[in-house]
């Protein structure tokens, strides 16, 4: 297999990493990127310019041994702040060791920093402004577009990894040619970005946590930057009473934000001109079947799986598809058992983390509201001091325990949480309950 040149089309995160880790294995690889090279072109405002890293996606950088080179991009964040309407805000930890933290990243810095490493490669090779048109499986054709000239090429198409993202028009042609099914859930939520500029030199806002005003319908975070900024973030509903529909005028939108975030709205001195300026952005799920034509074509990161972002697992997720893959090279030594083995090894565990993204921003934007949520999420870490082989809150199994597969995580924090409101009206029963319905973790 490593005579054979690599294709991937797209060169985002997942497949600028993907790229470096085949290059270390001798992989002669080809990224072909539809967009210019962000070495020389200007990221593109308003568009995802955080992202949360996590263990999961550490363990992959890790094995690329990219984290030294990523490391200053990284602002470490240990819980939620959560405000009130009234102002008044309060930490809530994500674990309760000093190494349970999550970290905020930029998209386009680390996006670069990948690029730049696998470049150093000579197996690597990246095409900037080629759209990729299609795959022409029964006649192995993977088909681009030259977008300077407008002129029309072909390569071979075996293999080739997709790794073009949420709205993948590589699995489009696949689709379209009936070889793989796809099913799009789009969220009744969009979400728009704008900025808390630095305030004399310094964060406007505590760095170390990711802030959140929650409002049950719809929310505002926001996350740190390493130039001392935070790009906020609102998410709402597309249409109705509170949502994107209603705020059409500049007076409407500074009505909301001075109802609904008074004590943010000082910090944001250009809030109205960004808010008519930035795009909105869509949410949704991918859900596609098979994630490969044979041996010809495998679909990869959110261009298989694409997520909301309310676990901040998209991206970490894509990163431990790269590790995955890496590792089933060692085990495998043709292109169609590999791609067949990946599918039945993510699958269920990107719809696994699919289902908890979902459910995550109910509790980020109403559940963290009830008393009851705080009571039972301190419960939930006290189980885990008594009972540390056994019992691990949910959220961290997903964000600090990458041994543990989403679809574990999801299993075994439906039992906790029942054994949670159980011992929250009859504390008694902790020891017999964990012992009865958890087994020791491996």
């Amino acid at each position: 297999m490593h005579a054979q040149p690599v294709s991937i089309v797209g060169a985002g995160l997942a497949g600028s990493l993907l790229a470096l880790l085949l290059a270390r294995r001798g992989y002669a690889v080809t990224l072909y990127e539809r967009r210019a090279d962000p070495r020389i072109a200007a990221a593109e405002e308003g568009r995802s310019i955080n992202l949360v890293l996590a263990a999961r996606g550490i363990r992959a950088l890790e094995r690329a041994a990219v984290m030294a080179a990523i490391a200053p991009l990284l602002l470490p964040m240990r819980g939620r702040m959560v405000h009130a309407r009234s102002g008044e805000y309060a930490l809530q930890p994500y674990g309760q060791k000093d190494s349970e933290v999550i970290y905020s990243v930029g998209r386009a810095a680390l996006n670069l920093c990948l690029l730049n490493e696998a470049t150093r490669h000579r197996e690597v090779v990246v095409k900037f402004e080629q759209l990729c048109m299609g795959a022409e499986a029964d006649s192995n054709r993977l088909l681009l577009r030259d977008v300077a000239s407008g002129v029309t090429y072909e390569r071979k198409l075996t293999p080739t990894i997709a790794t073009d993202g949420a709205s993948s028009l590589l699995r489009a042609s696949l689709v379209g040619s009936g070889l793989i099914r796809v099913r799009e859930d789009s969220l009744e939520h969009e979400y728009k970005e704008l900025t808390l500029p630095a305030h004399n030199g310094r964060h406007p806002l505590a760095a170390d946590a990711l802030h959140i005003w929650p409002r049950g319908g719809f929310m505002l975070i926001a996350l740190p930057n390493t130039d001392h900024s935070f790009t906020a973030t609102l998410f709402l509903p597309r249409s109705g009473a509170a949502s994107f529909a209603e705020l059409s005028t500049p007076a409407r939108i500074a009505g909301f934000f001075a109802r609904e975030f008074a004590d943010v709205v000082p910090l944001m001195p250009d809030l109205v001109d960004e808010f008519m300026r930035h795009p909105r952005g869509q949410l949704g799920t991918v859900h596609a079947a098979p994630w490969h034509v044979d041996g010809h074509v495998l679909l990869l990161g959110d261009a298989a799986h694409a997520i909301v972002p309310f676990h901040g697992q998209g991206m970490n997720a894509a990163f431990e598809d790269c590790l995955v893959f890496d590792d089933l090279l060692e085990d495998y030594d043709d292109w169609e058992s590999l791609f067949d083995a990946f599918g039945q090894r993510r699958r269920p565990n990107a719809e696994a983390i699919a289902k908890m993204s979902l459910e995550n921003y109910v509790e980020m934007r109403a559940t963290v509201l009830d008393p009851t949520f705080e009571r039972h999420q301190a419960l939930a870490l006290a189980l885990e001091r008594q009972f540390p082989e056994r019992f691990i809150p949910r959220y961290s199994m997903v964000m600090f325990h990458p041994e543990i597969p989403y679809v574990e995580a999801l299993r075994r924090g439906s039992i906790q949480a029942a054994i949670v409101a159980a011992v929250d009206t009859e504390p008694g029963r902790a020891t017999a309950l964990v012992n009865e319905r958890l087994p020791p973790l491996s």
